[in-house]
């Protein structure tokens, strides 16, 4: 990845270099400085896993750390993963009039771009546009603020038991839906929260959470695919001894799921039927979910 800036010698200095340790290859550099960091966005090619991060092979890189203008050479502090799902690469960022740092990204993978979905006319999409900060080392997102005004009416529900089954909440269904959640163990921690959607008889997608584990996973195996393709990521994730905080936005034919306050994300895309609309939430144990859920507007 080369820095453009000519340095006062006119030589061309290497901005930062891969040597073999993040994948094989780099694509996409964005540069840019935020919250008094600066922040080096790239797309990596054939990487191996580093623990819980990297998992997806081709997949997006943060790296924070200080760019020197006068040497041309970006000093990398730390680096963990842009989006820890199965579908996201090749982000690029843009800043507003107001000032602040949007990026988008394209929702897909490299394994996947040759998988046409058959129930629809066209192939691929971008992520929604995500508001980035950075606080504590880490590279926050957050649904950009204007989306806020596609939201209908809001379905409201606090502190519901959820024990050791299934529920249906009346009125909670759609392919277009943002969904506000939050989990509290009730009694002894549970070990396992389900959310289920794009459901009908034949198909499902899941978002389920082991406080156990502290693991997150992502779950397409039964939401349309017919290919040997990639199903599921997990994520671990900080919790509160079993209490969690998600956004979740359903598209169609896309979930993107912030962690907390955005600290993480994960995205997909599922080929799913949009008649198949049902959603219901699952537990192995005893909680309480509070949430809004608003249907949004094409």
């Amino acid at each position: 990845m080369r820095n453009e800036r000519r340095r006062r010698s006119g030589r061309v200095s290497a901005l930062a270099q891969n040597g073999n340790r993040l994948g094989l290859m780099w694509e996409c550099p964005d540069l840019f400085r935020l919250d008094g960091t600066d922040v080096v966005l790239l797309s990596a090619q054939d990487m191996l896993p580093k623990g819980f991060e990297y998992h997806n092979g081709n997949g997006t890189v943060v790296l924070l750390g200080r760019f020197d203008p006068e040497t041309g050479v970006f000093t990398e502090e730390s680096d963990h993963a842009l989006d820890y799902g199965i579908d996201f690469y090749a982000p690029e960022t843009l800043r507003s009039p107001d000032g602040r740092r949007i990026m988008i990204g394209w929702l897909q993978n490299w394994d996947t771009c040759n998988q046409h979905f058959r129930n629809y006319p066209w192939f691929g999409q971008m992520s929604l546009p995500r508001e980035l900060s950075v606080r504590n080392g880490v590279l926050y997102q957050r649904p950009l603020r204007e989306l806020e005004a596609l939201r209908g009416e809001a379905l409201v529900f606090q502190d519901l038991p959820l024990e050791n089954g299934e529920l249906r909440l009346p009125g909670l269904s759609g392919r277009m839906l943002e969904l506000e959640l939050e989990l509290k163990p009730k009694g002894e921690l549970y070990q396992r929260f389900a959310l289920r959607f794009a459901q009908d008889e034949t198909f499902h997608t899941t978002v389920s959470f082991r406080p156990h584990e502290s693991v997150l996973k992502l779950d397409r195996k039964f939401s349309g695919s017919r290919r040997a393709i990639i199903h599921q990521r997990r994520a671990k994730v900080r919790h509160e001894n079993g209490a969690l905080k998600l956004r979740l936005i359903l598209d169609r034919c896309s979930c993107e799921v912030f962690v907390g306050a955005g600290e993480q994300v994960l995205s997909m895309a599922v080929d799913t039927p949009t008649s198949a609309d049902g959603i219901s939430f699952f537990a192995d144990g005893c909680l309480q979910i509070s949430g809004k859920a608003w249907p949004l507007r094409p």
